[in-house]
């Protein structure tokens, strides 16, 4: 039997988010676990479309599915009821199956919005699809009750089995990298926190963490990289958790010779020195935390009571051993005011963030806040009848407004972005030399933050600071260790600027260091063009002869000598 797995598309687009692209990992577990058992599935990203629904049309008419199943968030429900309406309609006996966070804790509210919904596997999904599927194919539907976990029709009610106890070892599942390649990894499953704005506590099960054993996690990795992936978001709510689970993860990566780099999620109360190190020495390059106010009372209201003084050491630590540390805020939350957001302000001062993301606090199913407003009868399943991916608190909040969290949003984003160029220049690397290498590849690769990445086309940071603080970034990588990228940014910016020789003099040293580098060779080559040193641009270029790209440089070479 044919199964598809849909990640279906966003209401709202997000062209910058890659995330909002990526297929959730449960969808690469269960399609795991159901070929291994013997079915044909596919997974069909349509977030990845331009005409989603186009496609999917095209490949129902020619595969035929016999289930799909949907990964169903609030943000893509809309995609959801689209694309089950459209395989319902070209495949009547279909069987449509929902689950995923939206489905787990809004079932009711989608039998009722989608009649050609037939079932919702609530919670953790793969042994309760695999049953699923397999009374499907077997055509003893009859026995649908027997499922634990799941939601379906019968007659005009809508009936719940038993719940499904979680898995409790979850090296006993296929690993998902055997039989799909992707980039997001997960080492668990579940969060010792307990936000409030969060909808994992209930879906896990509050303070119930399980892992996979570092050789597991490890094989996956290894797995996906000698199919040529080099670098993964590592989807953990907190990854750090566990110290020696981590270490040990990433000692088995350094031993194996995996050379990626990968980005995490954690707490600022579950990070150490000795984490760092070794997470550094296996490829990290980014923690992200969720910081979410400088003031105490705001983060108590959101369920994060962290000390101020344990923030600011966990961000020092973090970028001392050449990680960035990324930082979320949150605004917009039950008693915020100009106080409290000048407080985050300070707190972006004090903990330097290398990145920042800034969110408005909005609530779903599933969360504190979400049960809180139900409990006052300010809200109802039945506002998800509405267009909307999310509701923001403010609108509920009286002491709130639109234009006070527009304000509110601003003022952080500058305090931000106005004194990143201080928050560079300010780190301060630990002294050890078994991190030179690593310390070289950090500023190097801040660097191309400013001259070519993110931070160079900001508003909010001026063109001549970018190219400024990419030089002194680039610099500063050199004195640690000879670093490919910190030799070619500075061949670009002096190149850009039209001031050649020095250009031709970075370019140089790094070419004597990594002569077969086509980014060097080809900057070299063209700051040479720039030079009519033709002879010895083409040198350069003929080392990537067969590129069609390089092609036209030769050409141009070659008519220049000629001439």
């Amino acid at each position: 039997m044919k199964i598809f797995l849909v990640n279906p598309y966003l209401l709202d687009f997000r062209p910058d988010e890659y995330d909002a692209f990526s297929v959730p990992t449960g969808l690469y577990y269960i399609g795991a676990l159901l070929k291994k058992d013997g079915f044909d599935v596919e997974i069909v990203n349509l977030a990845l479309q331009k005409k989603p629904l186009i496609y999917f049309r095209d490949r129902l008419k020619k595969e035929k599915p016999g289930i799909v199943g949907f990964s169903v968030l609030n943000a893509n429900r809309f995609a959801a009821f689209e694309a089950a309406t459209e395989a319902k309609k070209q495949i009547t006996d279909v069987k449509i199956v929902f689950g995923g966070p939206c489905a787990t804790f809004l079932p009711n509210h989608l039998f009722k919005v989608l009649p050609e919904l037939d079932y919702i596997i609530a919670g953790e999904g793969e042994f309760t699809f695999l049953e699923l599927a397999r009374q499907i194919k077997s055509g003893r539907i009859d026995l649908q009750e027997t499922i634990k976990g799941i939601f379906y029709r019968k007659g005009n009610q809508i009936v719940k089995t038993e719940d499904r106890e979680l898995i409790p070892d979850l090296d006993i599942l296929p690993n998902p990298a055997q039989f799909f390649d992707f980039q997001h990894l997960s080492l668990s499953r579940g969060c010792p926190g307990h936000c409030n704005f969060c909808g994992s506590p209930k879906f896990w099960g509050k303070g119930n963490v399980r892992f996979h054993s570092a050789c597991w996690f490890v094989d996956q990795i290894e797995i996906l990289y000698k199919k040529g992936v080099t670098h993964f978001y590592i989807s953990d709510d907190t990854f750090t958790m566990d110290t020696k689970r981590v270490i040990e993860v990433c000692k088995k990566i350094i031993a194996r010779k995996i050379d990626i780099t990968f980005a995490a999620i954690s707490r600022v109360d579950f990070i150490n020195k000795d984490i760092l190190f070794f997470m550094r020495k296996a490829g990290c390059i980014q923690i992200s935390f969720g910081v979410e106010s400088g003031a105490l009372k705001i983060r108590k209201n959101l369920g994060k009571p962290v000390t101020r003084e344990r923030i600011i050491k966990t961000f020092q630590m973090t970028s001392s051993y050449g990680i960035l540390p990324r930082a979320y805020f949150i605004y917009g939350s039950p008693d915020e005011n100009m106080e409290t957001i000048q407080a985050s302000c300070d707190l972006i001062s004090e903990i330097k963030p290398l990145s920042a993301i800034f969110y408005m606090l909005v609530i779903f199913p599933g969360t504190e806040f979400y049960h809180r407003l139900e409990r006052r009868g300010l809200v109802s399943d039945e506002i998800w009848q509405e267009k909307i991916e999310d509701i923001p608190w403010f609108e509920f909040d009286p002491d709130l407004c639109f234009e006070d969290i527009k304000k509110f949003g601003e003022k952080l984003r500058k305090a931000f972005f106005k004194n990143l160029d201080k928050f560079a220049l300010d780190i301060n690397l630990v002294d050890n030399s078994e991190l030179d290498t690593e310390h070289a590849k950090f500023l190097a690769r801040l660097g191309m933050t400013f001259s070519h990445g993110e931070y160079a086309d900001n508003k909010y940071v001026k063109n001549w600071e970018s190219s400024t603080i990419a030089e002194k970034l680039f610099t500063k990588a050199l004195t640690y260790n000879n670093d490919i990228d910190a030799y070619f940014g500075l061949g670009m910016l002096f190149q850009k600027k039209g001031q050649f020789a020095k250009a031709i003099f970075f370019l140089e040293k790094g070419l004597d260091c990594f002569p077969d580098s086509f980014d060097l060779n080809i900057c070299m080559g063209v700051t040479l063009m720039n030079t009519k040193d033709f002879n010895k641009a083409l040198n350069c270029f003929n080392k990537f002869k067969e590129i069609p790209d390089v092609q036209q440089y030769i050409k141009i070479c070659n008519q220049k000598i000629n001439k």
